[in-house]
């Protein structure tokens, strides 16, 4: 009972800081703004589609859709994952900093509970938010051209995972250092993980298997992009996956990751938990 209070209490003090609200705001100004470009690609697509005859005409408009979906679901990705990590770098480390937690260790609560708490109540909050918006983008892409992104269980869910990992791993150094360090080394590693990943497709690209080796690296590090890049792998057309190229957001993928980078991510995702829980039931407070 007490994992699934300290759960209840952490959606309802983000509620109550209205980090919820702030980003419910964002996301339906990302999509009020991603529904107008929208609409505005559909006439240029509709114009090129006057002057292409045949099959080539209905595999155009595909690619087009396709395309523009992939685009909108890459800014939810994105929102989705500052949203995570700048829900979770202050929860321990900010309340540490400022003695608040002493309120809460010195109820009748184990430590590894109060970080599993934490956890279940930002896990739940994100997957309101990724719903949303993931829906948001998916809806407005059938309402304007009646197109229906392929697989979007298993993208949104990939989404949800690499979402869900960049939170836990930034709860786990929120339980080692400060606040601002938190977020420094999240977005590095983050920073690190994309770099790495686009030197991966140049790398696949012009066969240099020295820099496909670096994006590999980078994945090893953190798997966020590989997740991203697998979620639109799942969300692509299977004409496009037959040809191995796959639309990654604004991006063109070519190295797709494997599922064994998938299953790499969950056990990455469960050692950063242990990682926070053993941290913080050890620190010093």
């Amino acid at each position: 009972m007490a994992l699934f209070v300290m759960a209840r209490l952490t959606f309802l003090e983000a509620i109550r800081r209205r980090i919820l609200l702030a980003a419910l705001v964002l996301g339906i100004a990302f999509l009020s703004l991603y529904g107008v470009g929208f609409y505005v690609m559909r006439d240029m697509r509709n114009g090129a589609l006057l002057q292409t005859n045949g099959p080539d005409a209905a595999l155009i408009g595909t690619a087009f859709n396709s395309f523009l979906s992939l685009a909108g679901l890459y800014g939810v990705n994105f929102l989705a994952i500052a949203m995570a990590a700048l829900l979770s770098a202050d929860t321990l480390a900010g309340e540490i900093g400022s003695g608040t937690i002493q309120a809460i260790v010195t109820k009748p609560i184990r430590r590894a509970e109060i970080v599993l708490g934490k956890w279940l109540g930002f896990a739940g909050l994100l997957a309101l938010y990724l719903a949303l918006m993931a829906g948001g983008v998916m809806a407005i892409a059938y309402a304007g051209a009646g197109y229906v992104v392929p697989n979007p269980l298993a993208g949104v869910v990939l989404i949800y995972l690499e979402t869900l990992l960049v939170m836990t791993v930034t709860l786990a150094f929120s339980s080692m250092l400060p606040t601002l360090a938190t977020g420094g080394v999240i977005f590095g590693l983050y920073g690190v993980a994309f770099i790495g990943g686009w030197v991966e497709q140049f790398g696949a690209l012009v066969r240099n298997q020295a820099a496909v080796d670096v994006g590999i690296i980078s994945s090893l590090l953190i798997p966020s992009e590989a997740l991203w890049r697998r979620a639109a792998f799942e969300m692509t057309p299977a004409v496009a996956q037959a040809f191995g190229v796959v639309v990654s957001g604004p991006f063109i993928s070519i190295s797709i990751p494997s599922p064994l980078m998938v299953e790499y991510g969950l056990l990455y995702l469960v050692v950063a938990l242990l990682i926070a829980v053993r941290q913080f039931s050890r620190r010093d407070l």
